[in-house]
């Protein structure tokens, strides 16, 4: 039986999975290499397995962060001195490895988590693996992700991540890569600035279906890209600045997105008094650092589009003839059915509802978009608004058919009772 408490300990055990997995893979691996990326990741979860064990029975530890820090180091340790025994991997762990641990030099503070952090994510990003391999690894050792999550962001089935993920460990291995910063840093960054993006998303509209927002995801994402940003091997820091700038400001709308119930509020709905300031400053500067080293990528437009969300007084008086004018641009860089799904508001504003049922009917008979739930939620909206209840009775019933997210239906069902009973 759980002791009162015991969801709650879980609860930060799975918090803290999330902020500090990646941390302890990425020090350990200094000191194991990169042939033993997988006991690396063995150790960071039998941390966290003794962590949800021991804090159900003990309470949780004054500095919980810490405990795990000691903890990983000990099970590092005592990983070591069995392979120093039985001496039973084909490629054997140093025995230099030891003697640091013994020293006390594995050590996790702040500057030496973020040193081997991006080392981490530049071997993730190793030439010797496929693009989406490396992404990948990238969510799975920096970022904490499950197989099923890293499935759903890339769009694939969880066997297909498996296997992804034995051939890159397998490749990183045969290629003898080495736990350093690469020559040419700067051809790797567009992978590590896509998974970050993938985890800020993960936190922005989660997977899961009992999650509304992720907050401590969002902000690991972005402390991953200051990371980046700060290091001064990239040059050209211009995709990172437009990457912090997204980011920033879409984090500004967190405490408008959900209401006194806990439910979901459409931007459209939200109190932008709520919006925070101070967050929207830092994602214009970002902007504004990001225009000038004079290249534009899908995070420079995008950005630009959430800027002109928060900056607009009301959602009606929003410039929507620019956002429209952007995502014209993003199409001109990636074509995608979602992004013509998300240009559809704009031109529903710009041009009126029914040009944008015609766009989504035209888009819908050339690719899969109706297999996705905001396809239906978006044109159940456009047939709202022109009163046409029957459409969008049905739109709204497909969308809650189709949703995973708790969140996301519990919307779509306060708005279809509004049309008729449920």
């Amino acid at each position: 039986m759980k002791k009162t408490g015991d969801t709650n300990n879980e609860e930060l055990a799975e918090h803290l999975f999330r902020i500090e997995y990646g941390k302890i893979v990425a020090v350990i691996i200094k000191f194991l290499g990169v042939d033993h990326l997988k006991i690396a990741e063995d150790i960071a979860q039998e941390t966290f397995y003794k962590a949800v064990k021991s804090w159900q029975h003990n309470g949780i530890p004054p500095n919980p962060k810490a405990w795990l820090y000691t903890t990983a180091k000990n099970e590092c340790l005592n990983v070591l001195k069995k392979t120093k025994r039985q001496r039973n991997y084909k490629n054997e762990i140093k025995d230099s490895a030891l003697s640091h641990l013994e020293s006390d030099n594995l050590v996790f503070t702040d500057q030496v988590i973020s040193d081997e952090q991006l080392k981490m994510m530049f071997v993730c990003c190793h030439s010797s693996i496929s693009k989406v391999a490396q992404l990948s690894l990238m969510l799975k050792i920096l970022c904490g992700f499950s197989i099923s999550e890293i499935a759903s962001a890339l769009f694939t089935s969880k066997e297909t991540i498996n296997k992804r993920l034995v051939r890159a460990r397998k490749k990183l291995k045969e290629n003898k890569v080495s736990f350093t910063l690469p020559a040419d840093i700067e051809r790797e960054v567009p992978v590590i600035t896509q998974a970050i993006y993938l985890l800020f998303n993960e936190g922005y509209s989660p997977s899961e279906k009992d999650k509304l927002i992720r907050k401590e995801l969002c902000f690991e994402a972005i402390r991953l890209a200051e990371i980046l940003r700060h290091n001064p091997k990239v040059k050209n820091k211009g995709n990172c600045h437009a990457l912090l700038s997204l980011m920033y400001l879409n984090a500004s709308r967190f405490d408008a997105r959900l209401n006194d119930s806990n439910e979901a509020v459409e931007m459209k709905n939200q109190n932008r008094n709520q919006w925070n300031r101070q967050l929207i400053n830092k994602g214009i500067f970002y902007l504004n650092k990001g225009m000038e080293s004079g290249m534009i990528s899908i995070y420079h437009i995008l950005a630009a589009i959430s800027a002109n969300h928060c900056m607009a007084p009301d959602f009606e008086k929003t410039n929507w003839e620019e956002i429209l004018s952007l995502y014209d641009s993003l199409l001109n860089l990636v074509d995608s059915p979602l992004i013509r799904l998300n240009r559809s508001v704009a031109l529903s504003k710009v041009k009126g509802n029914s040009y944008a049922i015609n766009e989504l009917d035209q888009l819908k008979s050339k690719t899969d978009i109706e297999e996705h739930y905001l396809f239906h939620s978006t044109i159940a909206e456009f047939h709202l608004e022109e009163l046409d209840l029957e459409e969008a009775t049905k739109h709204l019933n497909k969308a809650i058919s189709l949703a995973h997210n708790e969140r996301d239906i519990k919307l779509f069902k306060k708005k279809l009772a509004r049309i008729v009973p449920i």
